[in-house]
């Protein structure tokens, strides 16, 4: 409900209509005649309420990510966070020179500089060999969800401390024996096409150490970046020269056999009663917070129910400006735990399912920015920008049932993670405050 409204003059708006103009003109409001001749106020309404929530969706397409995302840590709110990668691969070449002899087998693994919680901590990553087909699951795509059984025996592991920002590669050794299988069948033209490769060999998991608590890494997708080298060799005249078969991400296929199986276990109590989609946990029954975790499938809500109460100010009027701020709680983000720059705003329906992304009247999208202008005073807080969307709210008879999700831009590319403050607090908590002009005031 609306408990609070600030006046002011009309000679102030004439100063606002002067200095602020580039702020006003993102709204569609004309001042006419009819306008101008008014006795005029601006109302700036900051305490409509705003009902501020944490859902989880059951399940999110990760098949469709840009990265590999492997890692481990553990989380004091979120708990054990962890990403696999499960991949098939394709050779590049099914012949290898019948004189030739097997060297060895490398995986090749190149950072794409994502990285989330601290790196300076070992990770371990074990190459695990796929015992069945990739099966999608509904909508012909792979889930942070899905999974793919594998055999127990590493193919290869390795123990390394993360360089996300490096343009290196990981080198990790593969077993002899995987090596062998692919030089044999390849030289001796028992496999030479790619139903018969994947016939043989199912793909691999790239896993966590399970006692690991580092850091979750991105690697590259590009098949010059993440690739198995099948090395072998020939004899020279003076020497013996080295080629190689390079066994490749596989693209051919739809959907790519690719996801990363992404989790939390164990996080605090309340987030554990997500157990399906259509559930929404009200900040009020959880210490005054939301929350958002990339890759797991936790999102913010936020409802505004009351928008049309704005309409019983009085009077002829429009709306000039709408501002949602919300603050990420003080001592959640860290340099290894950091809050990204931008996030997305989508409109939920009841159900808690998306029905499009919120977009301004000019088809940009609405951004969630993090604004860090009074960052020493630990005055950091994101701003939406809803002028359009509670504009078209008050100049329609309809009462929407939609309400607002907040998640960041690489919802399925990332695990980043936030903690966010309700609507309780009055120095912190998550408000909108909308700027309304009124005019021909009914006496």
């Amino acid at each position: 409900m609306i408990n609070k409204l600030w006046l002011f003059s009309t000679i102030v708006l004439l100063g606002l209509l002067g200095s602020c103009s580039d702020d006003l003109n993102d709204s569609d409001f004309l001042a006419g005649d009819l306008f101008t001749d008014s006795n005029i106020r601006v109302v700036l309404i900051d305490t409509l309420t705003v009902n501020a929530a944490t859902v989880k969706f059951d399940s999110i397409i990760t098949s469709t990510s840009s990265r590999a995302l492997i890692g481990q840590y553990t989380d004091p709110v979120f708990g054990t966070v962890r990403s696999g990668t499960y991949v098939g691969l394709l050779p590049n070449s099914y012949t290898i020179d019948t004189e030739a002899e097997f060297d060895s087998i490398v995986l090749f693994l190149k950072y794409d500089s994502y990285y989330y919680s601290d790196t300076t901590n070992t990770n371990t990553i074990h190459i695990k060999r796929l015992t069945e087909n990739f099966d999608p699951d509904e909508n012909n795509a792979f889930y942070n969800t899905s999974s793919v059984a594998y055999d127990d025996i590493d193919l290869g592991t390795l123990s390394y401390t993360p360089r996300p920002q490096s343009s290196d590669s990981l080198e990790i050794k593969l077993s002899d024996d995987l090596g062998l299988e692919f030089f044999e069948n390849l030289q001796g033209k028992i496999i030479t096409n790619t139903a018969e490769f994947t016939n043989e060999f199912k793909g691999i998991a790239l896993l966590p150490g399970t006692d690991d608590n580092g850091s979750v890494i991105g690697f590259s997708k590009a098949t010059t970046d993440f690739y198995m080298r099948l090395y072998y060799s020939t004899s020279g005249e003076t020497d013996r020269d080295q080629s190689y078969t390079d066994i490749i991400l596989n693209t051919s296929d739809t959907p790519n056999p690719f996801f990363n199986a992404i989790s939390a276990t164990d996080p605090l109590d309340y987030l554990q009663t997500l157990t399906n989609g259509e559930l929404s946990l009200s900040s009020d029954a959880n210490d005054n917070k939301t929350f958002i975790q990339s890759g797991t499938g936790i999102a913010t809500k936020l409802e505004l129910p009351y928008l049309k109460t704005v309409n019983n100010v009085g009077g002829q009027g429009t709306l000039l400006k709408a501002v949602l701020k919300i603050t990420p709680v003080i001592g959640s983000y860290t340099d290894f735990l950091s809050l990204e720059d931008y996030m997305s705003v989508y409109l939920i329906d009841k159900n808690n399912d998306i029905t499009s992304q919120l977009y301004n009247t000019d088809a940009s999208t609405v951004t969630a920015i993090l604004n860090t202008e009074n960052q020493e005073y630990n005055d950091i807080y994101y701003e939406i920008d809803l002028t359009t969307y509670i504009e078209s709210i008050l100049t329609t008879d309809l009462n929407s049932d939609q309400s607002l999700l907040l998640i960041p831009e690489d919802f399925s590319n990332t695990v980043d993670r936030f903690i966010l403050n309700g609507t309780l607090n009055s120095s912190t908590k998550t408000k909108l405050e909308l700027t309304y002009a009124v005019y021909d005031e009914e006496n």
